[in-house]
């Protein structure tokens, strides 16, 4: 099947193509990667039966050979033939054995031991070696653009209206924290998601009638994967531990979806303050030669829309009834391609935020815009401390007079009689910060630069 049969785009367009997503995710969100995680249970087990007595080191060994070898497609084929996805890997395997060993693939085992172990070991590592290395690289490229930009004067923007100013390393750092507060929602999410090796209903009825400590048998065979049990299980694990992870990463989707959509604001012509670097080869439009859309940024926020919605499955696959039904069978199947989306996205920001072209002049023109108007905040503020009785009003006032006449707040503010004797009280650095609010940046910069030291410290970047 080439490309063009495909139907997911996912497949064709952004994951296929794009070698560095697959050397970070091939091996843990493939259907070959499926198949080869549930054939390492099904040796794990066996390992543990070869360490209690049930069969022999050799049989251990026969198995865990059948593991490496049994190929995704000797599994398809036996899977339609029986219509049974973990018969047909056990038949598949049981085919690289001895007759002596055939026994003990799937011994004592239901269906969904192998599955829900495996998927939590592949969604557990698929974040660990593959999302998360990518994440703490954009952390990284973001803390050196916020350290880099943490004196950048910026106006701030309160609903899409100029506030107070800001520093565009301020703005950046909010981006720094957020992600780095995800990096550990995920982190944590994905060493705490669990398997069971408690068979058909979760009770161990099958492995107590060989073993004399069925929960032992369930422990040692999940710590040979690196995972350890759910509390308790009916046929399928908690599906708590799953949604809390899908979760994270959903989250997480959305503080990039934020930045993204952030960074393609400040690209509009009206504002103009940042820029996506452009090739020279790229072409921005198919009838407007002279465009350059910030199209990196608008992909991350497309792909949160499409992926984001997908919490509400996993939410409704919490239920199933009784202890089990399939009504989740289908669906989280599609669970890789969450993480498929989200680490394509990260490594798409990762190179462009890489390469953000910044313009300083024009935040500074974009922020004298308003001819002082944002001095308001400081100067009631100060008129307040020095007794003014409604400072706030006062200045809302003046700040019409100033928007009628065009002359700029601090200039009407000096010029007003009724704020002269509360004036005369403010010192020169006061009237210096309402006469040019650019200045009125608060700790932003110091702000930006905690925040940058307080991640890499907490993440060890």
């Amino acid at each position: 099947m080439d490309r063009f049969d495909c139907v997911s785009p996912l497949d064709f367009r952004y994951y296929v193509p794009n070698d560095r997503l697959r050397a970070l995710l091939d091996d843990y969100v493939t259907e070959r990667a499926r198949v080869r995680s549930e054939a390492m249970v099904e040796a794990a087990a066996t390992r543990v039966l070869a360490r209690m007595g049930v069969c022999s080191e050799a049989v251990a060994d026969e198995v865990a050979h059948a593991a490496e070898v049994v190929t995704p497609e000797e599994v398809a084929a036996e899977e339609a033939r029986i219509h049974h996805n973990i018969r047909a890997l056990v038949n598949s395997m049981k085919a690289h054995v001895s007759d002596a060993a055939k026994p003990y693939i799937h011994f004592t085992l239901t269906s969904f031991d192998v599955i829900d172990t495996a998927t939590a070991w592949r969604l557990k590592h698929a974040a660990l070696r593959g999302l998360l290395p990518a994440l703490e690289e954009l952390e990284r490229i973001l803390i050196a653009l916020a350290r880099r930009e943490a004196e950048t004067l910026q106006i701030g923007r309160t609903h899409g209206q100029h506030a107070v100013p800001v520093t565009f390393g301020f703005a950046i750092a909010e981006y720094v924290s957020r992600l780095g507060g995800r990096i550990e929602a995920v982190r944590t999410a994905a060493e705490n998601l669990r398997g069971k090796i408690s068979g058909a209903v979760g009770a161990y009825n099958a492995s107590s009638l060989m073993i004399d400590d069925a929960e032992q048998f369930e422990r040692e065979v999940l710590a040979e994967v690196g995972l350890e049990p759910s509390p308790i299980s009916t046929q399928v694990v908690e599906a708590e531990f799953v949604t809390d992870y899908m979760h994270a990463l959903v989250s997480c989707f959305g503080v990039l979806a934020n930045l993204a959509d952030d960074m393609r604001h400040l690209q509009r012509t009206e504002i103009s303050e940042v820029a996506e670097e452009f090739q020279a080869e790229q072409v921005g439009s198919s009838t407007m030669p002279h465009k350059r859309n910030p199209w990196n940024f608008e992909n991350v926020k497309s792909m949160w829309k499409q992926f984001m919605p997908r919490m509400i499955t996993v939410y409704a696959d919490q239920i199933s009834e009784h202890q089990r039904d399939l009504s989740n069978s289908a669906s989280q199947r599609f669970l890789p391609e969450v993480i498929v989306a989200l680490t394509e996205a990260t490594l798409r920001l990762t190179r462009i935020m890489g390469r953000l072209v910044t313009d300083a002049e024009q935040m500074r023109a974009n922020l004298a815009m308003t001819e002082g108007m944002i001095g308001a905040e400081p100067a009631y503020i100060l008129l307040a401390a020095h007794d003014h009785p409604d400072a706030h009003e006062a200045v809302r006032r003046l700040t019409l007079e100033a928007q009628q006449s065009g002359r700029p707040l601090g200039e009407v503010l000096q010029a007003s009689e009724e704020l002269a004797e509360y004036w005369s009280r403010l010192t020169d650095r006061q009237r210096e910060i309402i006469l040019d609010p650019s200045q009125y940046t608060g700790i932003a910069a110091q702000k930006a630069r905690s925040i940058c030291d307080l991640w890499e410290e907490r993440l060890g970047l």
